[in-house]
Formats: structure tokens, C-alpha cells, sequence
């Protein structure tokens, strides 16, 4: 049997064609984020005595971002604010009383 004959017309998708890309797997993207912070605190970035670090707050379980005093451990700068972090504790409450 003439198996040419048979695949006229079809059309074979090339063998060089791209492998799909798949996504970043959680420990390596963990590992990159932690270079890029000891990088950034390397560098001084934030002043001499200030380091960034990121953190889980334990009530929302959402990552924080903060700018620290390394001596007072006092926090500069912190993304998202306080306030920000409680309301996504309770959204159901607005904050003022009725």
C-alpha cells in the first residue's frame, strides 16, 4: 500500500514547532523573589540602616511588604497600610457604628 498516496493534501504539523511554555513552579519563583530581596537590601537601597522584607500577615494570609529600621525594628514603610490589612479581616464591617 502507497501510504504517500494516502497523506496528499494533509498537511503535518512541523516537528520544529514550539513546546508550549508552562509556568514557573512556586519554590523557584520563591527563590528568585529572595534573591531580588537580599539584592535589594545588599545594595543599601533603603538606607544604611533600613532593610525591605516580606512577609504573611497571619490574619489575612496576604503578603506584606515592609521597609524596617534593622536596629529599632521599627516599620518605615509598609504595603499595603495597617488599616488596609484589618478591613480585609472583617469586609462585612464599614467601621463606623449605626
Amino acid at each position: 500500500m502507497d501510504v504517500n498516496s494516502l497523506n496528499q493534501g494533509v498537511q503535518v504539523p512541523s516537528a520544529a514547532a514550539p513546546a508550549p511554555t508552562t509556568p514557573m513552579d512556586k519554590a523557584a519563583e520563591n527563590r528568585e523573589v529572595v534573591q531580588a530581596v537580599k539584592a535589594l537590601n545588599g545594595s543599601e537601597m533603603f538606607g544604611h540602616d533600613n532593610e525591605l522584607l516580606f512577609q504573611k500577615d497571619q490574619q489575612t494570609h496576604r503578603m506584606v511588604i515592609r521597609v524596617v529600621n534593622k536596629n529599632t525594628q521599627e516599620v518605615i514603610s509598609q504595603i499595603p497600610p495597617e488599616y488596609v490589612l484589618r478591613l480585609a479581616e472583617n469586609p462585612g464591617q464599614s467601621g463606623g457604628s449605626q
